[in-house]
């Protein structure tokens, strides 16, 4: 599954993402771009806020629903996506 895919499948809806982090652990996360269930950006968690950014093609970032904030992972590292 490639990054326009990912994306497409997580503003749809919640997906399951296995993936292995950079210090070599395995974790799987639960995450979303769904703008029905991420909360609107506030001026005190900047890292919600739109801006015009180097986009990262490597990196996703995503809403964690478990740990309710931002969290990102490498496309190449993705081992399993639902």
């Amino acid at each position: 599954m490639n990054r326009r895919e990912m994306i497409n499948e997580l503003q749809s809806g919640i997906c399951e993402v296995e993936f292995t982090k950079v210090n070599g652990e395995t974790r799987v996360m639960k995450c979303t771009l769904d703008p029905n269930i991420i909360p609107a950006a506030t001026k005190e968690d900047p890292l919600s806020q739109k801006k015009v950014r180097a986009v990262n093609e490597e990196v996703l970032p995503v809403w964690d629903i478990n740990k309710e904030q931002w969290r990102s992972f490498r496309i190449e590292n993705v081992t399993r996506f639902n």
